[in-house]
């Protein structure tokens, strides 16, 4: 089976969590968390800063890996860094994305997920709240 790891950066700010929705793809309409593919080589922490950068136009601050999610669709296995970040600069802009919510909480479940971001979901649920 087909391996593939990312990073995804979960973005809070004044309390609220940044959801974003995918415009293309195998996966498009679904809801993930922002980030995207490791090159070879690349360390991880520097493939999320070059991710945000391309998807969002943003900078961040990258303050602690939340969790390592393992989870296998059916034509890949995924293994997702998911780091709790914050914005340092910039505006944010989707440029990959075909939309944005920013959601308390307790508004998590209101958004079609990804599978592989489920997990992450209920982690969050229960650490944030």
């Amino acid at each position: 089976m087909k391996k593939i790891e990312v990073v995804a950066a979960i973005l809070v700010e004044s309390g609220k969590i940044l959801a974003t929705q995918r415009g293309y793809g195998e996966f498009k309409d679904g809801w993930e968390f922002p980030g995207g593919k490791v090159e070879v080589g690349e360390l991880k922490e520097d493939a999320l800063h070059r991710e945000i950068w391309e998807e969002l136009n943003i900078k961040i601050n990258m303050n602690q890996l939340l969790t390592t999610v393992e989870y296998d669709y059916p034509s890949f296995h995924l293994t997702m860094h998911c780091f709790l970040c914050t914005i340092n600069s910039g505006e944010l802009k989707l440029i990959e994305h075909k939309a944005a919510k920013w959601l308390a909480v307790e508004e998590l479940d209101r958004v079609n997920w990804l599978p592989a971001d489920l997990d992450v979901i209920r982690l969050l649920q229960e650490v944030l709240r």
